[in-house]
């Protein structure tokens, strides 16, 4: 028989799976549905944190790409953005960059980030979307009109020359906080969705209005006008839907958060690709 002594001690073990199994049964969605993945490009090993629907393996399901900002990581532009709860639908990829020189910061690249032209770092960056999007492609049912891509500061750059150099195969972006190719060299007409802090220190608004300019030329977009979510966004309307809409907001170099993300969804799911 067992004395007291083990007898506690079962129930406290039986005690503790009980509740270890109840808490990872009420986990959010999030913490059971984000995977860490890896990939070899070019002899180096590159990860990322993907959110995963339920249904991605026989559903067609759209993907957008987040990249987070110079000297990040893919935990922050999971947590920052949140697009696996904007956008639950869909695979989320949160992609982890390299040491990378930057641009206003930075110079000897001693944190992590993301190649700001065509050709800087052997174009691993470029690279990576390639053996992503097609490990995707592999393992999963894509939406193939419904490939997007946003990203912040650093990210919103890459973004942007994810739009010159791989246009082809994105239907709309996002970029948040940054500019992209001067006069908009290589940019073809496409849906842009520009997030703009009024205050931002770094790269200056009239920086971001510049390269918004630009794109209303590539876009050949007409003049400004509301476009819902209490007036925080306007809306530059472009023939074939090549829209161009701004979310302009008081914080400085900074995300703006879940409710332009919820704005940026709603404008991707308006303009899937051709």
């Amino acid at each position: 028989m067992l004395n007291r002594r083990s007898r506690s001690g079962i129930f406290l073990e039986l005690s503790l799976w009980i509740l270890g199994t109840l808490v990872l049964s009420t986990l959010p969605a999030r913490a059971q549905e984000t995977v860490r993945r890896e990939w070899r490009v070019d002899g180096v090993n590159r990860t990322g944190l993907l959110f995963i629907p339920p249904a991605a393996k026989k559903t067609p399901t759209p993907v957008v790409f987040v990249f987070h900002g110079h000297g990040g990581s893919s935990q922050n532009a999971l947590n920052s953005f949140g697009m696996d709860k904007a956008w639950p639908n869909a695979i989320s990829v949160h992609l982890q960059g390299l040491n990378t020189p930057g641009r206003l910061t930075d110079p000897e690249g001693k944190k992590t980030g993301w190649q700001s032209g065509p050709g800087e770092q052997q174009d691993r960056d470029l690279r990576l979307f390639d053996v992503v999007l097609d490990s995707l492609k592999r393992e999963f049912t894509v939406d193939a009109r419904r490939i997007h891509a946003t990203g912040h500061s650093n990210g919103g750059g890459f973004t942007y020359l994810l739009w010159a150099e791989r246009g082809e195969v994105l239907a709309a972006v996002g970029p948040s906080a940054a500019i992209g190719p001067r006069q908009g060299k290589g940019l073809k007409p496409k849906p842009l969705f520009h997030l703009l802090g009024e205050n931002d220190p770094l790269v200056k608004p009239a920086w971001q209005e510049a390269m918004i300019a630009q794109v209303r030329k590539v876009n050949e977009a007409g003049e400004g006008k509301p476009w819902g979510f209490q007036g925080k966004a306007t809306l530059y309307p472009g023939p074939g839907g090549n829209d161009l809409v701004v979310w302009r907001h008081q914080d400085g170099h900074k995300f703006p958060g879940r409710n332009a993300v919820e704005a940026m969804v709603t404008f991707f799911k308006d303009h899937p690709g051709k």
